[in-house]
């Protein structure tokens, strides 16, 4: 699968995806149970043109290293064997599996939860929610699925199964879909990820699964939607600002690791568990919110509301025509594009934001 047909897949999702987002929107307001409000909407889906954006300027990691795993290290003698059909449901299943795995580390290491949070942050679930999208998870995901490449699974096999499990979690991503009985209890279901998406107690670090929900009973993760769910991340992010929702738990970390003495402590900030802290030392964490359950909705003025929307649209135009054209660029025009959304991104987020009120 090359460049140029992954940027047609994304130009196809494009509409698909806005058509989804709208008929939820306005069933919602048909049955007095809207789940969209607009600051956050132009949040996430910020965060999925920019996932979107950094994705071509990786596109080796997303596909490349791959290939070149598979070309000079995999088992191609076995590529006949995983065409068949049998071959397909094994090799879905490893990748379901692998991706069962990723995806628990993400939430369990502090440093690859800082490339995973902005899937989390809104205190929204709705389908918006699903574009929220990791912008550096090819380079992340690139290392847990060597193993594919080294069996000797297909790069257009490995590309294509990916894309399923991706589009596949979009429609988990909803308030309007209830509980699907014996679906529950395979698959992973709207139910299952709304456990997932809480920052309830009782729901913390549950149902990982991307198609299947068996790895979660396996492995003790699961967890059924009984309370009602609260959304978002424990430490809030309180800010529209892409830019820092990319980089807030990055820049924390550092900051919490400067607090500590020793090499071995530093590490161990990056790599354990994101709440994790010596129990030796007596230092106050500054990322401990008191009221991790206030929603973030500044009020918007009527001209913030249009200046932002403005902003929003024409960075949305601007980064269909980056996709459709972007074969045509060298690496440095992709750079110089991906850093014109991002300005434009920001602003329209500044726009939303929380304004000093005058004393």
């Amino acid at each position: 699968m090359n460049e140029q047909l992954l940027n047609q897949i994304i130009l196809i999702a494009i509409p698909i995806f806005s058509i989804f987002m709208l008929g939820e929107f306005f069933y919602g307001l048909a049955i007095a149970k809207n789940t969209y409000r607009l600051n956050d909407t132009i949040s996430s889906i910020s965060q999925g043109l920019l996932s979107q954006s950094i994705l071509l300027c990786l596109v080796f990691f997303q596909i490349g290293a791959y290939e070149l795993l598979y070309i000079y290290l995999g088992a191609r003698s076995f590529t006949l064997f995983w065409e068949s059909w049998y071959g397909w449901i094994i090799a879905f299943l490893i990748y379901d599996f692998i991706d069962y795995w990723l995806h628990r580390v993400s939430h369990q290491s502090a440093l690859l939860w800082g490339s995973h949070v902005v899937h989390h942050q809104s205190q929204l679930f709705n389908f918006s929610t699903a574009l929220r999208q990791e912008s550096f998870f090819p380079i992340i995901a690139c290392f847990f699925f060597a193993v594919m490449a080294l069996l000797g699974i297909p790069p257009y096999q490995f590309a294509l199964i990916g894309l399923f499990v991706l589009i596949y979690q979009f429609w988990m991503h909803t308030e309007h879909i209830g509980k699907l009985g014996w679906f529950d209890s395979v698959f992973s279901s709207p139910s299952n990820h709304r456990v997932h998406h809480a920052i309830n107690d009782e729901y913390i670090d549950k149902n990982f699964g991307a198609v299947l929900i068996i790895w979660d009973r396996i492995f003790g993760t699961y967890r059924e939607e009984k309370s009602a769910c609260i959304y978002g991340t424990q430490t809030p992010l309180n800010s529209w600002n892409p830019l820092w929702a990319l980089g807030s738990v990055f820049i924390n970390l550092y900051k919490k690791s400067r607090n500590y003495s020793g090499l071995i402590t530093k590490l161990k900030i990056f790599f354990k568990s994101p709440t994790w802290r010596p129990n030796d030392e007596g230092v106050k964490d500054s990322e401990v919110v008191a009221n991790v359950f206030q929603i973030y909705n500044p009020p918007l003025t009527g001209l913030q509301k249009w200046v932002a929307v403005i902003i929003f649209s024409v960075t949305i135009l601007f980064s269909i025509y980056f996709f459709i054209t972007v074969d045509q660029y060298a690496y440095f025009d992709k750079i110089m594009c991906l850093i014109l959304v991002s300005i434009g991104l920001y602003y329209a987020g500044f726009f939303m934001g929380q304004k000093k009120q005058p004393t």
